[in-house]
């Protein structure tokens, strides 16, 4: 055994990750500031990016390493297994197909912004088949290595130790919750009366400075950070140069504002994690649930509560002079706490969210298993939605064109955001018992006491502990989807 052999993949493993930081910056371009007729070029260049990141880590070196090394202490002896991790999903492709499949993701989502632009699948139907290929091609590769089905092998990829079997009896339950509590809730809001309009207009400048001085206040830190434009609003870049993007709409700040509050959530994770071991596995996030649970516990649990909605209408207030009844927290709650059966996931409610992500958990699943053809999912999609929530998009754009994933070949990712929404309820009530003077602090906009929690409880974890352990580690016990129900018991069905 040998600790050198340990030196020398801590010294491969961080130079693949600045291959990967490399990338992570050119998607952040392609999406933020590219010009349109870079597409072409931006595709071969992660291409072979990913192509030499994924050739260093399947070099007959590495193996050799891996058999040799020996790794003392917790944290190192964790990178060393998720290194061996790594390495066992990325020999089981060929750069061949990598590359392929970087390409076909870059020209797939390109076509899809015009497509969605003019609401028309067809325009993109034949590249997002050709990246369902290859993501098959992918899946039934990784399944042969790693002994789990297909899809299983493409969830792995984004939160490790999650499987379909794990998730599909948490959705069932979600989805016979949500049958009772959506017209339970929606008739409590009816009698409560439509809030008042948050109206006017609000200039992009005036948007933009009041959301980076509130993603400032709460925590994130722009000498290692950029906001920025998107059509999709996204976290991206690396954890010591974050970015964070949103887009604007004069008439409606609530769009650019929550979505920031949102992705700041995933910055600070991403500027919470140990440097220690920086460009090492163990010094990654946990995974995509994981991340997802931090962005929604920003916006979700604490910016959308009681306590901060008082502190954020003075905001609004002061900066646009709104009317003191429309900001007031009462009003903000019945405006950003609305529930609604909409066609856009993005824009949805947290008891109809889940809907959202539990049809794409099972059409996505089906694709991969072969069950579901590319040619048949506008169908497939628009009766799924009206089974959840008794309404039919009326076109393509608000159905299955809407979202950026699928096109990006991000099959497996779609659970991460449920998964996170119920952790994200768990841990905060696991840091309001530990932090009796949390939610004093979020009526002053302070964001200290929780993020304080969550640096030493999450963020700092990196991913030593798997999702169930690292939940089990801060709250006590494994995902209980009960927590969640029981905060959208309180929030939506207490009249």
């Amino acid at each position: 055994m040998s600790n050198a052999a340990y030196a020398s993949l801590k010294s491969r493993f961080g130079r693949i990750a600045a291959l990967h930081e490399a990338a992570a910056m050119l998607h952040w371009d392609a999406s933020a500031m590219m010009p349109p007729g870079g597409g072409a070029a931006r595709g071969e260049q992660l291409a072979t990016l990913a192509g030499l990141a994924h050739e260093m880590l399947t070099a007959p070196a590495v193996a050799e390493d891996l058999a040799l090394a020996e790794a003392e202490g917790e944290w190192d002896s964790g990178n060393l297994a998720l290194m061996r991790r790594t390495h066992a999903r990325a020999t089981a492709l060929p750069t061949s197909l990598v590359e392929a499949s970087t390409r076909a993701k870059s020209a797939c989502e390109k076509i899809w912004r015009e497509a969605k632009a003019r609401a028309d699948f067809a325009m993109v139907r034949p590249a997002l088949t050709e990246v369902v290929a290859l993501q098959r091609e992918t899946a039934a590769a990784l399944s042969a290595a790693l002994g789990m089905t297909p899809y299983d092998a493409l969830m792995d990829g984004y939160q490790r130790g999650v499987t379909a079997a794990d998730v599909e009896p948490v959705f069932a339950a979600y989805e016979a919750f949500l049958a009772e509590a959506l017209p339970c809730a929606e008739e409590i809001q009816a009698k409560r009366g439509a809030p008042v309009p948050l109206t006017g207009t609000f200039p992009v400048p005036a948007q933009k400075a009041l959301c980076q001085a509130l993603s400032a206040r709460i925590g994130l830190e722009y000498d290692h950070a950029r906001l920025d434009e998107s059509l999709h609003p996204f976290c991206g870049g690396t954890p010591s140069d974050v970015r964070i993007t949103t887009f604007y709409d004069e008439a409606d700040i609530a769009k650019a504002l929550l979505g920031v509050l949102h992705e700041t959530g995933h910055a600070l994770y991403e500027r919470g994690l140990p440097a220690a071991y920086a460009r090492q596995p163990v010094g990654e996030a946990a995974g995509m649930a994981a991340h997802e649970s931090q962005s929604l516990i920003v916006e979700m649990q604490a910016c959308r509560s009681d306590a901060f909605l008082r502190f954020l209408g003075s905001e609004l207030r002061t900066r646009f002079g709104c009317d003191a009844a429309v900001v007031a927290p009462e009003n903000l709650a019945r405006l950003w706490r609305r529930v609604s059966r909409g066609f856009i996931r993005v824009d949805a409610d947290e008891i109809t969210y889940p809907a959202h992500v539990i049809l794409r958990f099972r059409l996505e699943k089906a694709m991969i298993e072969g069950a579901l053809q590319v040619a048949d999912l506008p169908a497939a999609w628009n009766e799924g939605l009206e089974k959840l929530l008794g309404i039919r998009p009326p076109n393509d754009a608000k159905g299955c064109l809407q979202d950026i994933h699928w096109h990006d070949g991000a099959f497996g990712y779609f659970p991460s955001y449920t998964l996170g929404a119920m952790a994200a309820a768990q841990l905060m009530k696991a840091a309001r018992k530990a932090e009796p003077g949390l939610d004093a602090a979020l009526a002053e906009g302070d964001m200290a006491p929780l993020l304080g929690w969550l640096r030493a409880h999450v963020h700092g974890k990196g991913s030593l502990l798997g999702f169930q352990d690292l939940l089990r580690a801060a709250t006590g016990k494994p995902l209980d989807p009960n927590d969640f129900m029981d905060h959208l018991r309180v929030r939506y069905l207490v009249q």
